[in-house]
């Protein structure tokens, strides 16, 4: 096997630099919002990472058949990493509709304090 030419390279690594600084914004948005379900997607986003590093050791061992085993964590870590994505991105939709904790007084927005969701600015509008 042949081993990667440095743009490829400069693409893997600047891949995986890019996702550690996103994970990182992420939780940073989390703290500053209070809402955990931010934190929860920067954990999901953790199987995704370790299956990049998973093909950059591959890569960066020149393919080494002894090293196979990694390609098999990576494309786990990254089925894994899809599942809790999407679980992630569920939990911030579920709380951005007030079902699950969000910021610090319990809710993300759209329903006011005693609003149904049959109510609102819009149906103050229509009425």
């Amino acid at each position: 096997m042949q081993t990667l030419s440095i743009p490829t390279w400069i693409i893997h690594v600047s891949s995986v630099i890019e996702w550690i600084a996103a994970l990182w914004f992420i939780w940073l948005y989390g703290e500053v919002s209070q809402n955990r379900a931010w934190w929860a997607l920067s954990f999901g986003m953790l199987p995704a990472l370790v299956g990049a590093m998973c093909a950059c050791t591959w890569h960066y061992f020149d393919n080494l058949p002894s090293l196979e085993w990694l390609v098999t964590v990576q494309a786990t870590m990254t089925m894994i990493g899809n599942f809790t994505l999407c679980a992630a991105a569920w939990w911030i939709w579920r709380s951005a509709q007030g079902g699950v904790e969000g910021g610090e007084d319990g809710k993300m927005g759209g329903l006011e304090d005693g609003e149904d969701e049959g109510e609102g600015k819009m149906g103050e509008i229509s009425n």
